[in-house]
């Protein structure tokens, strides 16, 4: 197994340590990945259901496939190289589609991912009507990741939906249950109330991921509420592709409305901007470098 101390899940891990709690952003792509590392986070997050809902036009009901996530990964690793935690829903199968997961998402760079104890046909954890496989099940699915793992530090974290089916009792004794199979953290979701992170917090004893996804279950606790509660990760999943979404929108309404784009320019950013974020500039200067060096190698030759 490698144990570089420079890994991307030694960097996650690193990353979750220092803060308290440490702001988990959700990149849509490659070039979101690249703003957010700009503007100065620490670590970036892959949704599952943004990926359906932006990458396939699909919801997010466990229609995506392994190669669906992998082909977003490896673009957006290639861009970032902030530690990338991946939303990878049931595992993608059984124990060696789910070992075969762990090996291929650390291959594409990923610092780790989190695997939930839903029924293969999943559903949007803030949707009603979900229905989840047994304790003993989802046991086994965290002890095939953690088995499979090439690089010690990849993270495995461990999501349950089960406070919506079980209560808060069954939700608590199935996250020990998966810590105690190798789970590094945990991530308790449709949580409604502030205290019940402190309940996870104290049961587990590993860090403990707070959702604060917009239009669902969970209120939208502060990062300070949450780290007082206990909480060390705090994910922002879908924010900044809402917001997108609905600026594209707003824009392809302006067009068929009102003819012309003018009065939607203040919502775009600026070409100067796309630029800054991709350093298109250093990419125009080494071509411009390249092209000097060749028209002076032809000069030398006609000579």
């Amino acid at each position: 197994m490698s144990t570089a101390a420079f890994s991307a899940g030694s960097r996650f891990r690193e990353a979750v340590a220092e803060h308290a709690p440490l702001q988990l952003v959700g990149t849509i792509n490659a070039f979101t990945a690249r703003m957010a590392k700009a503007i100065g986070h620490k670590a970036i997050y892959l949704s599952g259901g943004g990926l359906a809902a932006n990458s396939l036009g699909l919801p997010d009901l466990g229609i995506s496939s392994l190669e669906d996530v992998l082909t977003d990964v490896n673009r957006i690793t290639h861009a970032c190289d902030l530690p990338l935690l991946v939303d990878a829903d049931t595992g993608f199968g059984g124990a060696f589609n789910i070992a075969r997961t762990v090996r291929s998402l650390t291959r594409a760079g990923a610092a780790g991912m989190h695997i939930e104890d839903q029924v293969a046909s999943k559903r949007c954890g803030h949707r009603p009507g979900k229905a989840i496989v047994s304790r003993s099940e989802m046991v086994d699915r965290v002890k095939a990741a953690v088995d499979a793992r090439t690089d010690v530090d990849f993270v495995i974290m461990a999501r349950t939906d089960a406070l919506a089916i079980e209560g808060m009792e069954g939700a608590l004794e199935r996250a020990v249950a998966c810590v105690e199979a190798g789970a590094d953290m945990i991530f308790p979701e449709a949580i409604q109330e502030l205290g019940q992170y402190t309940q996870f917090s104290r049961a587990v004893g590993v860090p403990v991921l707070a959702n604060m996804t917009e239009f669902g279950h969970t209120p939208l606790y502060s990062t300070s509420e949450l780290g007082a509660a206990g909480v060390d990760i705090v994910l922002y999943c879908c924010g900044a592709y809402r917001a997108m979404n609905r600026g594209a929108e707003t824009v392809y309404r302006a067009l068929l409305e009102d003819g012309h784009q003018r009065n939607v320019l203040d919502i775009m950013q600026t070409r100067a901007e796309l630029y800054d974020y991709l350093g298109y500039h250093e990419y125009e200067q080494k071509l411009d470098e390249l092209f000097a060096d060749s028209s002076a190698d032809h000069t030398e030759e006609g000579n």
